[in-house]
């Protein structure tokens, strides 16, 4: 027979076991993975939802002949327009409205003309999204006007290329091994490199990772799915900067925070950067906080120089490289400074002698 009060010593043990589950650190846990999805989902609905144009880029050619005041007031009747759709400006001529969206100044271009059609240029490698945005405005425009128009994309989206979007897929690719790989690393020993040497360890693991997935992404973009023709090399350069710079940043992240830093990589890098890209919905169709937060976050940079390097001849593409070159220097110092600090703790930690 059992001894008295044995069950209840039983009902203890098992209470504790089940008890053991529920800690502070689960529970925080938990609420820190709600947050986050509750924020993805705010943060994509509250970009995407309702796009509107807003001050988008456009330059515009006066009919030959139009005498200046005439010209600038039909510049400001657009800048005018109910919600501010276009920040419209005055240029010479075709050549340089031609100019203008070449040099990714703008993204469409008004040729008014005294008899015929109007032209509107749009360039839908920039952004589809934008050129179908402006036709729609300018058919209104055309239609209060009694006027006819006619679209010409001038700088089209290749045939690989579906509605402009594979720049942006192709940036998500990347980064996304980028902070992958940099939380791998982490979870195999820990989360904070214990001196400068680990430190430098692991951000030479994420380079030499970086330059195989920027050339294996190129080769499979290019060489392998056809998506663009040519670039090679310049995106293969591309994405080794841009799985580097993201990786080596969610690498200073976790060794200054710690299991946080995997949250704060995936807020920063996903939740808000994804949908602030202009990959879906370019910048001048977002609402202000997304478009302000987009150029300088990777992915929106990534997504500006996929599209410089294959449809713009390299230009537009200097603040984004500076942007991504400075997520990597600010990663690896970081990174460095954490593993330091952790070993200067170590070795003023007082010894236990027993």
């Amino acid at each position: 027979m059992g001894t008295p009060g044995a069950p209840a010593q039983v009902d203890e043990r098992s209470g504790a076991r089940w008890r053991a589950g529920l800690t502070t650190r689960n529970a925080l846990l938990v609420l820190a993975v709600l947050g986050i999805q509750i924020g993805f989902i705010a943060s994509y609905l509250g970009a995407f939802h309702d796009p509107k144009p807003h001050r988008v880029p456009l330059a515009v050619v006066a009919p030959a002949g139009t005498p200046p005041q005439q010209a600038l007031q039909a510049v400001g009747k657009l800048n005018a327009m109910p919600g501010a759709p276009l920040d419209a400006r005055l240029v010479r001529d075709e050549e340089a409205a031609r100019d203008e969206l070449a040099r990714r100044r703008v993204y469409g271009a008004f040729l008014p003309t005294a008899q015929g059609p109007d032209r509107l240029f749009v360039d839908s490698a920039a952004s589809a999204s934008v050129s179908q945005a402006l036709t729609e405005v300018f058919n209104k425009v055309e239609r209060a006007e009694r006027h006819q128009l006619t679209v010409v994309d001038v700088i089209p989206a290749g045939t690989g290329d579906a509605r402009g979007l594979s720049a942006f897929y192709l940036t998500v690719g990347w980064m996304l091994g980028g902070y992958l790989v940099a939380t791998g690393l982490s979870i195999s020993r820990s989360a904070r490199p214990a001196h400068p040497p680990a430190a430098v360890v692991r951000l030479v693991a994420v380079a030499v990772y970086a330059v195989a997935s920027g050339i294996l992404g190129a080769v499979v973009t290019i060489s392998i799915l056809g998506v663009f023709s040519g670039h090679l090399l310049a995106l293969a350069a591309l994405g080794a900067l841009l799985v580097f710079a993201t990786g080596a940043f969610a690498m200073a992240l976790q060794a200054w925070a710690g299991v946080v830093g995997v949250g704060l990589t995936v807020v920063l890098l996903v939740v808000l950067g994804n949908p602030s890209a202009g990959g879906a919905y370019a910048w001048p169709l977002l609402p202000p906080f997304w478009r302000a937060i987009g150029p300088w976050l990777p992915p929106g940079a990534g997504t500006t120089l996929v599209r410089g390097i294959v449809y713009f001849h390299g230009r537009g593409m200097a603040g984004p490289t500076l942007v991504l070159a400075g997520y990597a220097v600010a990663g690896t110092l970081a990174t460095l400074a954490a593993a330091a600090l952790a070993d200067r703790r170590r070795r003023n930690e007082p010894s236990t002698i027993q």
